[in-house]
């Protein structure tokens, strides 16, 4: 499988696959899409740098110095042999009608934009991360044992991750109804690569790979109430197409919700949590709360 041109004739630009150029090394490469990031990432790089061989972050026009904290971060921990950070500095078609709409070999496009992304990632394996996501101490944990334990066994892994919507340092509202199980490490090579679906991406795998799903409660995913969450989709009437929205709407709902004051035990499955003083809410949540919380930690999806 040859590499990608783009529409619009930028070849620095154009996607060298990563196989083609030489054999990969043993591990796991994580690969981050990031556009303001910048108030994240000293929570979601430093497990990430510790759990995986490399860590590929893919700054996407940011203007807030979500490239420099990332440095930072990295180099405060003595990891910054294990970080890549490469700038993206195109405009790529939000989710819904606007990415339908946007030819797939354009640089504009979400599935030629992560197909460059992970053109950077030279392991065996790799995993694809959001600059909102946290692992959980057991998560990071997990993911360190992956990355020699899966080998090369062609495996794809899915895990669940569960919206922490963030009020304050102290205050934030786990949603623990949200049954949310999507694939995130799969092995580099041809047969695994990103093509245009309806709403967003798809990253293909073949029918006879083997699976494996983690539990829940090794991931957070951040939304900020004093932000706007919902930025890189067209708008919120996309959350209706298909049933792989459904997630979307739910998100929105508590958000709204909880941004417009109303209590969490108004809401099913929502759950306050506030940190003991001179703790953030995040780590909290990350190093103490979810690893001692009751398993399973979705009991009733409400989604389903």
């Amino acid at each position: 499988m040859s590499g990608l041109a783009n529409l619009e004739g930028h070849h620095e630009y154009d996607v060298s696959w990563p196989w083609e150029r030489g054999d990969l090394a043993p591990g796991m490469t994580a690969v981050l899409r990031v556009k303001n990031e910048a108030r994240s990432m000293p929570w979601v790089l430093p497990p990430l740098l510790e759990a995986c061989q490399h860590v590929v972050v893919v700054d996407n026009q940011s203007d807030d110095g979500t490239s420099e904290v990332t440095r930072r971060t990295a180099a405060e921990r003595n990891l910054s042999d294990r970080l890549t950070v490469a700038n993206y500095p195109f405009d790529v078609s939000r989710c819904g009608p606007e990415h339908l709409a946007t030819p797939e070999r354009s640089l504009h496009n979400l599935a030629y934009f992560y197909n460059w992304s992970f053109s950077h990632a030279t392991t065996t394996y790799s995993l694809k991360w959001d600059g909102d996501m946290v692992l959980t101490r057991e998560g990071a944990a997990t993911f360190a044992d992956l990355s020699w334990q899966l080998g090369n066994a062609p495996t794809v892994v899915t895990m669940p991750r569960h919206p922490l919507f963030v009020e304050s340092d102290r205050v934030a509202y786990l949603d623990v109804g949200l049954r949310n199980i999507e694939p995130w490490i799969y092995p580099m090579g041809p047969d695994y690569t990103f093509v245009k679906a309806f709403e967003w991406e798809l990253r293909l795998f073949p029918d006879n790979v083997e699976r494996l799903t983690l539990p829940g409660g090794l991931c957070v995913e951040l939304k900020y109430l004093d932000s706007d969450e919902f930025s890189h989709w067209t708008d919120p009437d996309a959350f209706a197409t298909s049933v792989r929205t459904l997630r979307k709407r739910r998100e929105w709902t508590v958000f709204n919700a909880l941004a417009n004051g109303e209590p969490a035990d108004s809401m099913e499955a929502v759950i306050r949590i506030e940190s003991p003083p001179g703790i953030h809410v995040i780590d909290h949540v990350t190093n103490t709360w979810l690893p001692q919380a009751d398993r399973p930690i979705v009991k009733q999806p409400v989604n389903v």
